[in-house]
């Protein structure tokens, strides 16, 4: 008689991930932004190389399971598929954000994790983390078709993370050509100064 073939035992889930939303339809910019190139990455690889950097699991989500529904298609598909018990949601579009500020996203949680957005003159915003738990408010927020950012924050008494003037400029994004230009001159202007 053979012995029994042990099966390897499965993975823990992770505590958290990060999920890099891409799937909009870039409508204001013509074309999939995502793939612009800012210096040497596009857009996407910028976001990228930093959730590389900060050790969790990351994944990118491009296509949501329920279209049409800006960025909470996005968070609710993130949510229903995850393992993990929290997720940190950084957007394919925010090409400075840095480590620093999502790592104070990322700081150690209570045992159950809780909403936590970025705010920045009275607006909440990516890069922002949700427990898995948090997917009954985001589909009710669906269904009532309130899609925005600010209404599931509230609708999830999130709490919020307030920056000032110079963390706040981490969050410019990039959803026009005029943006994707402006883009192009910040990105300049910080590879000058490190030069």
């Amino acid at each position: 008689m053979k012995p029994p073939v042990s099966q390897p035992s499965p993975r823990p889930a992770p505590a958290c991930e990060i999920c890099i939303l891409a799937g909009g339809l870039s409508s204001r910019m013509g074309r999939d932004k995502a793939r612009l190139r800012l210096g040497r990455r596009t857009l996407l690889g910028h976001v990228r190389a930093l959730a590389a950097e900060l050790g969790p699991p990351v994944r990118v989500i491009r296509r949501d399971l329920v279209p049409r529904c800006g960025p909470l298609g996005g968070i609710y598909t993130a949510l229903k598929t995850t393992r993990a018990e929290a997720v940190l949601f950084l957007s394919c579009d925010m090409p400075f954000v840095s480590a620093g500020l999502v790592t104070k996203l990322l700081a150690p949680q209570p045992a159950r994790p809780v909403a936590i957005f970025v705010e920045a003159e009275d607006i909440v915003g990516f890069p922002f983390l949700l427990p898995r738990t948090a997917l009954p408010g985001v589909e009710a927020q669906m269904t009532a078709q309130r899609f925005s950012l600010q209404a599931l924050a509230a609708a999830l008494r999130a709490r919020r993370l307030q920056l000032g003037p110079t963390a706040a400029a981490q969050l410019f994004n990039v959803n026009t050509p005029e943006d994707f230009a402006e883009a192009r001159r910040r990105w300049a202007r910080k590879t000058s100064a490190t030069d």
